[in-house]
């Protein structure tokens, strides 16, 4: 499991590579960690099973930043623009 996150690492870096169009994980943080190391602010996490298009940023909710004028859009933008493709 350690290295199928090798393409997307490459690919993140060089648009020429190839990589997954996805990566399944057992469990929550399998996938995270790697996940938020590559994108931490354009990644998106997709729930999948349910009877409803469910998206939303990776990175949690950020209460510390909160009200601060601190926050980054890029991963809400990025979810709400995946949403609108899976509904379509």
């Amino acid at each position: 499991p350690d290295s199928c996150w090798l393409g997307a690492a490459q690919a993140w870096n060089s648009p020429e590579a190839s990589a997954p169009d996805g990566i399944l994980a057992l469990y929550h943080d399998q996938g995270l960690i790697p996940l938020k190391t590559l994108a931490f602010d354009t990644a998106v996490n997709v729930t999948l099973g349910l009877p409803l298009i469910r998206t939303s940023v990776d990175h949690g909710t950020a209460y510390d930043i909160a009200w601060k004028n601190k926050v980054q859009t890029s991963s809400m933008v990025a979810a709400l623009k995946l949403a609108k493709d899976l509904v379509t």
